[in-house]
């Protein structure tokens, strides 16, 4: 899956851990480098997001 599409899953649901499964990516770091934010900013988008 190429990298704009999964940044815009990512800024449309704020669900690292669904982009990390839709990766491949068995550690959270190597997901949150690949989008090229700080894993504190994705952690708190994440837990804002009420699904």
């Amino acid at each position: 899956m190429r990298r704009t599409k999964v940044t815009q899953i990512y800024k449309k649901t704020g669900n690292l851990r669904a982009v990390q499964l839709l990766l491949g990516h068995t550690k959270m770091d190597s997901t949150v480098r690949y989008l090229g934010v700080e894993l504190e900013d994705a952690l708190a988008i994440s837990e804002a997001i009420q699904i």
